[in-house]
């Protein structure tokens, strides 16, 4: 079993097409020594591969503006995760150059957040002075999450 990078869980080479199903294997997803994934029920431990983040970021909605706003976000998996203390948003930049946002989901599971999304955080972005140096970034629970 995998989960591609576009979120589409695969068993057997083909795309689990069921909802209900592809949201309770991801319940029940764990991190391992911060690479190995594993499906771990109450009898059973299977390990499964994930192509860049179990999770994949369709939707967010913003509540509020500048440093009060909250950011919302939506898996494909229908968990949703505020920005904030407990949910970082990370702009990196990834080998192929090109911008890779994630958000932390939780149990240091991340969701990769799509190209729509992130368009969306972009116009929204401001610039930011901190420890002496401008940043672009976006504000949510009174946290500034940098683009990198």
């Amino acid at each position: 079993m995998r989960v591609c990078r576009d979120g589409t869980w695969v068993h057997e080479g083909k795309p689990i097409r069921r909802p209900a199903l592809v949201k309770l294997f991801s319940s029940v997803l764990k991190l391992e020594n911060k690479s190995d994934y594993f499906l771990v029920t109450p009898v059973e431990k299977v390990g499964i591969q994930v192509e860049d983040c179990p999770f994949f970021v369709t939707e967010m909605e913003v509540l509020g503006a500048g440093r009060d706003q909250i950011l919302s976000f939506k898996t494909t998996t229908e968990e949703t995760v505020e920005a904030g203390p407990e949910h970082a948003l990370v702009v990196e930049t990834a080998e192929n150059g090109e911008p890779h946002p994630t958000i932390h989901v939780r149990s240091g599971l991340d969701g990769l957040i799509n190209r729509a999304v992130f368009y969306r955080l972009v116009e929204m972005a401001n610039e930011e002075t901190l420890d002496g140096s401008t940043k672009l970034g976006v504000w949510s629970h009174e946290v500034f999450f940098p683009f990198n």
